[in-house]
């Protein structure tokens, strides 16, 4: 197991990710301490308590902090506050749970990484995983912290979807396999607005890889092909894609729309799955990705076939809400930027009248306008300013309304729709004009369909 040079930690940022590693220091026997900007919740504060784990909330104390040996950073926490800024001028380290955590375990890691999917991939990884008997835990962007899970209820194998941000304060992280279903413009304001600083954050979950692990790629993204040679891989890397590849070649790929391969390196196995449970070009990529991953993990096809078709999709994305007078209400309030609702309205085959809007993250909608042509029949925008989406679409022969809640904008969408036609909130934007996060967009948009 790797050593952990440091006496002295601490960790900023009391929530999930926070929480865990603090403890996880405890008992690894670090002196730590938690500051944290803002309030904590209560429960991670009486988890502090009950640990006897020092810490403070509404202040960051400087003369504490820039005095330890090693700071362990939230996620939500940019590189590029001043508090950051500070801790760099004194050399002292920076890393991430992620980092941090993956010190103190042998256990082998499954990483998912990309702007689009990587929730749903890391979801039907751990569910194929799962349902094969592997005794297995979930962490990173999703399910309990990573840290925590290492600390208390450590297992023999780890499927972990990681951030960006995560990632950039990750070093010696290596995952045992590397997933990175693509790369798309995302949170590039944290990114001095350069893609290619956003896609070198995400090529460093195969930074420590070595020739014997596999890194796992999406074939098609133009994106990902380009930061593969920026960034080389030493990794086995094996590509999944909707082209039917060459005979043999080692990776998933289509062989028809509704068929795929997956053939292993060495042992060139194929299978085939006939349906899967999540429809959609972006569920494809997203289901060749996880089972690829599981052969890898040798889970028989079978297994991975029964797993994929049964597989129940997430909460807020693209989750099927209910049908009323014939209308499908469908939530997606997790697509938070183009690329997210360009496959969530790709994958529509009804009449859509499209609920969008909140904060706009620097968005090129051009790129949605055929889409909107030749899928939407009424957009009703959603947010405090809605002034780029009026530019964008206003032009694009469709009713176009606005509102400033979500009660209101059911009943527009309610008002325009009609017997099988379907109402998908796909926002395109964050969430944090009108509601705490993308759930609770997701949750309130859920209410209002049910008390129609």
């Amino acid at each position: 197991m790797r050593s952990v040079p440091y006496t002295s930690l601490v960790i900023l940022g009391g929530g999930e990710s926070g929480v865990g590693a603090a403890i996880l220091a405890k008992e690894r026997g670090h002196a730590v301490f938690v500051s944290d900007g803002g309030s904590l919740k209560e429960k991670y504060r009486k988890q502090l308590q009950q640990e006897g784990i020092a810490f403070e909330e509404g202040q960051h104390s400087e003369e504490k902090i820039l005095h330890a040996d090693l700071v362990i950073k939230s996620p939500g926490i940019s590189n590029q506050s001043p508090l950051l800024k500070k801790i760099a001028e004194k050399a002292i380290p920076v890393w991430s749970e992620i980092e941090f955590a993956f010190h103190y375990t042998d256990s082998p890691i499954l990483a998912i990484t990309g702007s689009n999917g990587k929730t749903t991939t890391t979801s039907l990884l751990f569910h194929i995983l799962r349902q094969a008997g592997k005794d297995v835990g979930l962490g990173g962007n999703i399910g309990a912290s990573f840290a925590l899970q290492v600390a208390r209820h450590p297992k023999p194998l780890y499927v972990l979807e990681i951030s960006s941000f995560q990632l950039d304060n990750c070093y010696s992280f290596r995952p045992k396999i590397a997933i990175l279903v693509n790369i798309t413009p995302d949170h590039l304001d944290q990114y001095n607005h350069q893609l290619s600083q956003y896609a070198a954050s995400k090529m460093r979950i195969a930074q420590a890889q070595q020739p014997e692990d596999y890194f796992l790629f999406c074939a098609d993204d133009a994106e990902t092909n380009r930061a593969m040679i920026a960034h080389p891989v030493r990794a086995i890397s094996l590509p999944f894609s909707l082209h039917t590849a060459a005979d043999n070649q080692p990776g998933a790929f289509a062989l028809t729309p509704t068929s795929y391969r997956i053939t292993l390196p060495n042992t060139l196995e194929t299978m085939r799955i006939e349906e899967l449970a999540l429809q959609g070009k972006h569920n494809a990529y997203n289901s060749l990705a996880a089972g690829l991953a599981a052969r890898l993990m040798d889970v028989r096809k079978e297994a991975i076939r029964e797993s994929l078709a049964h597989f129940e999709s997430l909460e807020h994305r693209l989750e099927p809400v209910a049908t009323i007078h014939g209308i499908h209400f469908i939530n997606d309030s997790k697509a938070t930027n183009v690329n997210s609702t360009y496959y969530a309205l790709e994958s529509m085959t009804h009449p859509v009248v499209w609920i969008v809007g909140g904060v706009d993250k620097g968005n090129d909608y051009a790129e949605l306008l055929p889409l909107v042509a030749s899928k939407v029949k009424a957009i009703v925008c959603l947010g405090i300013d809605n002034s780029k989406l009026l530019d964008a679409f206003g032009n694009a022969h469709v009713p176009v309304v606005e509102v400033r809640n979500m009660a209101d904008a059911v009943k527009a969408s309610y008002h325009f729709a009609g017997k099988g036609d379907a109402v998908l909130l796909s926002p395109c934007c964050a969430s944090f004009d009108l509601f705490q996060n993308y759930e609770d967009r997701g949750l309130q948009f859920k209410s209002a369909v049910r008390s129609l």
